[in-house]
């Protein structure tokens, strides 16, 4: 821990009384403690390289908060560099410089005291500091480690004088701007009397600033004497056994410093009275059987505080340029010497040491250095705090001693101890971290250290899907939640970008299956699929997951997806499939704005488009098997067609008026017998169109419901009744009535027998349970005539809209039927621009609160 030019615990003592400033001291170093034991956790926990705090914080927390806090750290040693080296400069002109008014100096007092002046002789101290950082890190531990030797025999001096040296008066010149007056302080020996009229605060002005002096402000300058803890981590990069020093030497120096503060605090209450406490802060060389030996002491001190900082501020920027966080900015730094030295990152580290001493002021420089080193601290809690709290397995520190309630205790106590000492200063640097943390976020290469968000993310992730219980489902809070199966991302980016906004905050999976034989391969093919998918759904924008998986059919590949995407209680509800049809593929991707605004490549690993003459790669008879394992599966079905057609921000943004509009029919037109408006699958396919009109790129489109009427049913009776249940449902729809006597009259002459008479042979009756369909036999009740009188009937409704939503019937019972089944899906959708076909199977919409 660094030493101060003054005497810290004669200044605290003096001001707070013997009772504060030792609750000072025990506050102070629970602080410090609670982060000494984050950081021997993290050194512990696996190899540490140059960079101390950086190294610890960068690996931790990421690139982002790394590089962010490597700045803001290496700024605090620059300037508590500079701190120290002015601090010196004050003490040696205090003892050699020639006194205010006086011309020439006399006996020691020899140096000229002006601002250039000191700028020259710090100038001249901190050449010497950059000299030995210059060596390297062998000459640089001498030097500290003779430097300590020399710091303990004057304590041990001081220690001895308090019972050696008489009681005596120690007159007190104080600074000029209090003119020429002159006090008396004593030194009286171990006194009773003095140790009690030193118990309790005194607070007075500090005559070095003539400010008056409180609880926070000489907290703050007592804190300020504190902040050296991470001098040994800095040196990571330097030591044999980081993972061994750094633990026991760092907590050997906050115990040894924190017993001899409170042995000082004790010995100067019962031997000095308060005025020799508040007004010279030097008096320590006035009471020494050796008072050369104190200066000395002290002269020692604060330059092995200066070269501390000075050289941790070299390997922490070197740290942060070989991380390349900064590209190209701080390349000069990366440059070392042939013994690994980094000489380039400890000359710009000196430079800026150097602009910093050309503000000399020593008071404003300590309130930022301090703000600095404290935000350190707290992030230093917090890495260790997210390792803790992400329980990873291979968090494992052999230094055991702490917890997250530690880590929590350290991150307060630093973020008050900031705003204690400086406001403004903790302020402007919160605010200067989270500018790096945005620059860093955007413009910075991604890093292979791994996350930590990741792994927080996870583990609440899974605490809070483990609390999702499926049994406590409810119709008022179902969403969708889509596994959309893609053949190939290149002929379906604008289906993608649809469904998109069809899911309504619900889970969306983008599912692909892989026709290969695990068995006949020697690894899975699958892996390096994987990152093209992951960049496409990055590229595109979409907020899905990717679900690939292996089989010999696609059928059997959306069976395995649909038993097996999700987790918990976030599992796919609806399956949407692209249309089985002739048309010819179209490479999306390549017109995509997501790629051709950019300038971008679309993504590698995607094969280029089936040809015309290329074989499909299922059936329709499987095609139309993978509708009916998915109902049978209780999943919704979702049938788009003509989407990659879809414009949409064409639509959307058209300026043309009415606005663009999404249609709906909510009636079977296969099965224009048994047309109904509140079944299951009528209630789910306006609840969709709902959805897809809320989501944010569709609010201006309007919704318009197509209500078929007949001649004698009471058109406007069925049209209330409808707009009755679109108001509980709180749907806004502008309900159209449109006459189909022309078409359902087709139907009824392709039956043998007048309506309501006997099924003709071979046709299968509907059954009716609770509202479900069972399978009819669908392409038996209807000819291909009837299906293009429909089509035809959908298509002549203007405007064109930009989406058609139409109820798609179950596939029949008979497997055989699978394809006429298809067959006139396709007549009935043929040239009708993007269009999706919807069966629900359960209830989602509520009237209840």
């Amino acid at each position: 821990t660094s030493a101060s030019p003054r005497s810290l615990a004669g200044f605290v003592v003096g001001h707070a009384g013997l009772y504060q400033a030792l609750a000072m001291f025990a506050v102070a170093y629970f602080i410090i403690g609670m982060t000494v034991l984050s950081v021997c956790a993290i050194a512990t926990n696996g190899a540490l390289d140059a960079g101390g705090a950086y190294y610890m914080i960068s690996r931790a927390l990421g690139p982002e908060f790394g590089g962010s806090i490597g700045i803001m750290f290496f700024l605090a040693n620059v300037c508590g560099s500079a701190l120290y080296v002015l601090g010196l400069v004050e003490a040696v002109v205090d003892s050699f410089g020639i006194p205010p008014g006086q011309k020439a100096g006399t006996g020691v007092h020899v140096l000229p005291q002006s601002y250039w002046y000191e700028l020259l002789y710090g100038t001249v101290l901190l050449a010497l500091c950059l000299l030995v950082c210059l060596v390297g890190a062998s000459i640089y531990a001498k030097a500290t480690f003779l430097i300590f030797l020399i710091v303990v025999g004057v304590l041990g001096t001081i220690l001895v004088s308090f019972f050696a040296t008489r009681p005596i008066g120690v007159p007190i010149r104080l600074p000029h701007f209090n003119g020429s007056e002159t006090e008396n302080g004593s030194f009286t020996g171990f006194s009773l009397a003095t140790l009690r009229d030193n118990l309790g605060g005194g607070y007075g002005v500090d005559y070095t600033t003539g400010q008056m002096m409180s609880f926070s402000s000489v907290f703050a300058v007592m804190f300020n004497g504190c902040t050296g803890i991470m001098a040994g981590s800095n040196m990571s990069g330097d030591l044999k056994r980081p993972s061994y020093s750094i633990p026991r030497g760092t907590i050997s120096a906050v115990l040894f410093t924190y017993l001899v503060y409170n042995l000082l605090a004790i010995l100067m209450c019962a031997t000095c009275n308060r005025t020799l406490l508040q007004k010279d802060y030097g008096f320590l060389r006035d009471i020494s059987i050796f008072p050369p030996l104190v200066t000395v002491g002290i002269y020692a001190a604060t330059l092995s505080a200066a070269m501390s900082n000075l050289i941790g501020a070299s390997r922490i920027l070197y740290a942060v340029a070989r991380d390349d966080l900064f590209g190209r900015a701080l390349a000069l730094a990366k440059k070392t010497s042939a013994s690994g030295n980094p000489v380039m990152a400890v000359i710009l580290s000196w430079l800026v040491v150097q602009l910093v001493l050309f503000s000399g002021k020593l008071n404003t420089i300590a309130g930022v250095v301090t703000t600095f080193f404290l935000l350190v601290y707290a992030t230093v809690n917090l890495a260790c705090l997210a390792l803790e709290w992400a329980s990873a397995p291979n968090f494992r520190p052999t230094f055991r001693y702490f917890t997250w309630h530690t880590c929590l205790l350290g991150i307060a106590g630093c973020c008050v101890m900031m705003f204690l000492i400086s406001p403004v200063s903790a302020s402007a640097s919160l605010g200067f971290l989270l500018l790096l943390l945005l620059a860093l976020h955007y413009l910075s290469p991604s890093s292979t250290w791994g996350y930590i968000s990741q792994a927080l993310i996870f583990h609440q992730v899974r605490k809070y899907l483990l609390m999702l219980d499926v049994r406590k489902d409810h119709v008022k809070f179902w969403r969708p939640q889509m596994l959309l199966m893609v053949q190939n991302p290149r002929g379906s980016a604008r289906l993608i970008d649809f469904v998109n906004d069809l899911k309504k905050s619900g889970l969306y999976v983008l599912g692909h299956v892989e026709l290969q034989d695990l068995d006949m391969l020697p690894s899975d093919p699958l892996q390096p699929q994987q990152d093209s998918w992951l960049s496409l759904v990055d590229k595109l924008n979409v907020k899905a997951f990717v679900s690939l998986t292996l089989a010999p059919s696609v059928r059997h590949g959306v069976r395995q997806l649909l038993f097996t995407s999700g987790l918990g209680g976030m599992r796919p509800n609806t399956l949407v499939l692209g249309f089985y049809d002739d048309t010819v593929p179209q490479d999306g991707l390549a017109r995509h704005p997501a790629f051709t605004s950019a300038r971008e490549e679309v993504p590698l690993g995607f094969p280029p488009l089936r040809a015309p003459a290329d074989p499909k790669l299922l059936s329709a008879r499987e095609y139309v098997g993978i509708v009916a394992d998915a109902l049978k599966m209780l999943r919704n079905v979702l049938l788009a067609r003509q989407l990659e057609s879809l414009d949409k921000a064409w639509e959307l943004r058209r300026a043309a008026s009415p606005p663009p509009a999404i249609h709906v029919w909510p009636v079977n037109l296969l099965r224009p017998d048994s047309a109904r408006y509140a079944d299951t699958c009528s209630l789910f396919l306006l609840q969709m169109a709902c959805v897809l009109n809320m989501a944010r790129a569709w609010r201006r489109a309007r919704l318009r419901l197509f209500l078929c009427v007949e001649a004698g049913t009471m058109p406007h009776a069925q049209e209330e009744k409808l707009r009755q249940l679109l108001k509980d449902l709180r749907i806004q729809a502008q309900i159209q009535l449109v006459p189909w006597d022309a078409v359902t009259r087709l139907h009824w002459q392709t039956r043998r027998g007048p309506p309501g008479g006997p099924a003709p042979a071979g046709a299968v009756e509907e059954e009716e349970e609770e509202g479900a369909v069972n399978f009819p036999a669908n392409a038996t009740q209807v000819s291909d005539e009837y299906v293009c009188a429909a089509n035809k009937l959908v298509l002549e409704q203007s405007p064109a809209p930009a989406v058609r939503f139409l109820y798609l019937p179950r596939p029949p019972a008979d497997t055989s039927l699978y394809p006429l089944y298809l067959h006139q899906l396709e007549l009935l959708t043929r040239g009708l621009g993007p269009t999706v076909l919807v069966h629900g199977v359960s209830a989602v919409t509520s009237t209840q609160l």
